[in-house]
C-alpha cells in the first residue's frame, strides 16, 4: 500500500478534519496519508523549500505560490488533475479561494479551507447591539467599552498587524497589490497606520501578543473583550460545544477589501507518488468530502457549496452565512516570490511601531526600501 506524507498546521481546524478523512480515503483507494503539524506562525511564514523535500502533500497559504513556482517546489495541478475537476472546483470556490492559488498561468493548490478577516462578538456581552458597520462606529464602541472597563479585541502580533494594515489600506481605496514600483502612497500609508495605532489604543493590552487563536480563546473564556472588528475568522469558536462561551461572527467593517486567509492543498514536485497525491488532493477538496467528514470534524471548508448549505451553516453556528459577504469581497495578498519574506519584515516593522519603538513616517520609508528589494528577490 502507498503511504503519502502530509504537513498541515497545528490547530483542530487544520489537523482534525485531515486526520478523520484520511482513513476513509485509505478504505476507498488503498492509499494511506500520514499527516504531521507545524505551528500557525510557521504556516504563514515558513519557506516551502524544505517541506517540499520531506512531504508529498502540503497545506499552504496563497502568498507562497509565486516562490514555489519560481523554484519548482510544487506540481502545476492542471498537469495531474482533470480539467473537469478543476472547472468544478473553480465554480464551487468559497469566495476567491480557488483563484488565490492560480498564479503565472498555473493552479498550484486546491482550496480546502476558507477564511477572511472579519468581526466577532460575545452575544451575551453585547446583547442586541448591531455590529459596527464602519470604522467610525468601531471607535465609538471602543471608547464606550473602555468607559465601562472592557476592551476591543485585536490580533496584533507581527503577522496579524501586517495583515490588518493590508485590509485598512484596501478599505481606504488603495489595496497593496505588489504590482507597482511603490508599496503604498505615503498619505494612505500614514492614514492606515494612524487607524492601526488608534485600534491599539482601544484594544486589550495583550493584543500586541495575540494571533486570532489567542484572541478568540480569550474572548470565549473571559468577559472583558466583547467584540473584535477584524481577525481571521474561526468557525471553531462559533460551534456549540466548543470550549467557553460561543462567539458570533459577522462582516468586517466596510465589508469590502478584507484580507483573504484560508489554506490550500498542494502537491510536492519531489514526491515519489505525484499522481496519487494529486488524486487525494482532488478528493479532499470536493464538495462531498468537504461537506461531510471535513466539516463535521472541525473543518472550515474551502468549498463554497458547503458555505451555501443551510445545514452546514447551522452546524457552524451561523459562521458561513454571517461572514459570506466579506469573504466574497476579500482581497488577495501579493504572490510574487519575494512577498513572503517582505510580509514577515513588514509585520515586524509595524509591530515595532505599535510598541512605540519607531515613528510612523520612518516605518513607511523603511518598508518602501524593503519592498523594493523584495521585487527582485528569489525564494
Amino acid at each position: 500500500m502507498i503511504t503519502l506524507k502530509g504537513i498541515t498546521w497545528d490547530h483542530p481546524r487544520g489537523y482534525a478534519p485531515l486526520s478523520a478523512a484520511s482513513p476513509l480515503y485509505e478504505q476507498e483507494r488503498d492509499v494511506s496519508v500520514a499527516w504531521q503539524k507545524r505551528s500557525l506562525t510557521a504556516f504563514g511564514d515558513e519557506s516551502l523549500q524544505e517541506l517540499s523535500r520531506r512531504y508529498d502533500l502540503l497545506i499552504i497559504d496563497h502568498p507562497h505560490v509565486g516562490g514555489a513556482m519560481a523554484a519548482g517546489w510544487l506540481v502545476p495541478l492542471e498537469e495531474v488533475v482533470s480539467p473537469d475537476i478543476l472547472h468544478t472546483l473553480a465554480l464551487q470556490s468559497a469566495g476567491p479561494s480557488f483563484e488565490s492559488y492560480h498564479y503565472g498561468g498555473h493552479q498550484w493548490a486546491l482550496p480546502v479551507d476558507a477564511a477572511v478577516q472579519c468581526a466577532a462578538m460575545r452575544p451575551d456581552l453585547l446583547g442586541s447591539r448591531a455590529l459596527p458597520r464602519n470604522w467610525e462606529e468601531v471607535f465609538v464602541l471602543g471608547n464606550e467599552l473602555k468607559a465601562r472597563g472592557q476592551w476591543l479585541g485585536m490580533a496584533l502580533c507581527p503577522t496579524d498587524c501586517g495583515c490588518t494594515f493590508l485590509t485598512l489600506t484596501a478599505q481606504l481605496g488603495y489595496p497593496i497589490t505588489g504590482a507597482g514600483s511603490r508599496l503604498i502612497d505615503p498619505a494612505v500609508g500614514l492614514e492606515a497606520l494612524g487607524m492601526l495605532l488608534k485600534l491599539r489604543d482601544c484594544a486589550h493590552p495583550r493584543s500586541l501578543d495575540w494571533n486570532p487563536v489567542d484572541l478568540f480563546g480569550h474572548m470565549s473564556c473571559k468577559d472583558d473583550v466583547p467584540y473584535t472588528p477584524l481577525a481571521f475568522g474561526y468557525a471553531h469558536y462559533a460551534r456549540r460545544g466548543s470550549p467557553g462561551k460561543v462567539l458570533r461572527f459577522g462582516d468586517a467593517p466596510g465589508i469590502t477589501g478584507a484580507l483573504l486567509g484560508g489554506a490550500g492543498i498542494a502537491v510536492s514536485s519531489a514526491g515519489s507518488h505525484i499522481a496519487e497525491a494529486a488524486a487525494y488532493a482532488s478528493w479532499l477538496a470536493g464538495a462531498a468530502v468537504q461537506g461531510s467528514v471535513y466539516l463535521e470534524c472541525e473543518g472550515q471548508p474551502g468549498n463554497g457549496a458547503v458555505w451555501e448549505n443551510e445545514a452546514a451553516n447551522r452546524l457552524a453556528g451561523g459562521f458561513f452565512g454571517d461572514t459570506m459577504r466579506t469573504l466574497r469581497a476579500a482581497q488577495l495578498r501579493p504572490r510574487h516570490a519575494g512577498w513572503p519574506a517582505f510580509q514577515r519584515e513588514m509585520g515586524t516593522m509595524l509591530h515595532r511601531c505599535l510598541q512605540g519603538n519607531i515613528p510612523s513616517r520612518q516605518v513607511l520609508d523603511d518598508l518602501e526600501e524593503v519592498f523594493r528589494v523584495s521585487r527582485n528577490a528569489t525564494p
